[in-house]
């Protein structure tokens, strides 16, 4: 089944594909829908942006002399200017676009990442401290008490980095937490992907926190509440 990447991804190639299974796809995803609607309003600005420029110039009035010699100011200077907003909004439009497609190939990427470490959720004893402490200094962070029982922690090759893995456990079930401070995002994140309903959340300074559940009783607002806890159980080092 086609997932969030591969749609958009799909989509840039040719946004006006008729495909099957992109329909399906669209038809099922809020955020995917909400993406190609963005994608088209794009395109369209860009075609109209596009047809301005090739206007023929017949009616344009060029610079010249009148019948007294005196010099005649030209009248292409507003069409101009407004070739040039059209075309900044339409860049505009595209940046906001492609800004779109990292954070979903983000959330991708931790759900992939979790399917490479399954026993992860079977653990429920807190591990010692000083191997919580060994894993969080890649990230040069430490966790208080606040943070509650965290019963993994690994240092886990992530996107050309090592970040630290951790699962903490909660009322609600194990929650994965992945401190990714090397990759930003401009604001909160949700996805729900195979599954695996979750958030990325930005971090002043320090760039991202991944945290994620998994299984039919997962909801949004639980991840949420672990993640506030996580935070303000936070100290950065540096």
């Amino acid at each position: 089944m086609m997932d969030h990447e591969a749609y958009r991804r799909a989509l840039l190639a040719d946004p006006h594909s008729k495909d099957a299974e992109m329909l399906r796809h669209r038809e099922a995803c809020g955020q995917c829908s909400a993406f190609s609607d963005q994608l088209l309003k794009f395109e369209s600005r860009l075609e109209r942006a596009m047809r301005l420029e090739m206007r023929p110039p017949a009616a344009e009035f060029r610079p010249g002399r009148d019948r007294q010699g005196r010099s005649r100011p030209g009248r292409s200077r507003p069409a101009r200017f407004a070739l040039a907003a059209s075309v900044l909004l339409a860049l505009l439009v595209a940046g906001a676009v492609w800004l779109a497609v990292p954070r979903t190939s983000l959330a991708a990427a931790v759900v992939a990442h979790m399917a490479g470490e399954p026993d992860a959720w079977n653990t429920r004893a807190p591990i010692p401290g000083p191997a919580l402490e060994s894993v969080l200094e890649s990230a040069d962070m430490q966790l208080t008490a606040g943070a509650g029982v965290v019963s993994y922690a690994s240092s886990c090759e992530f996107r050309g980095h090592v970040v630290p893995h951790l699962v903490v456990q909660s009322a609600h079930g194990p929650v994965t937490v992945m401190v990714l401070v090397h990759e930003s995002v401009g604001k909160q994140v949700q996805f729900d992907e195979h599954g695996y309903r979750g958030i990325i959340v930005p971090v002043a300074g320090h760039g991202s926190i991944a945290l994620l559940m998994h299984g039919p009783d997962a909801h949004i607002e639980d991840v949420e509440g672990i993640a506030a806890r996580v935070r303000n159980a936070t100290v950065w080092l540096r």
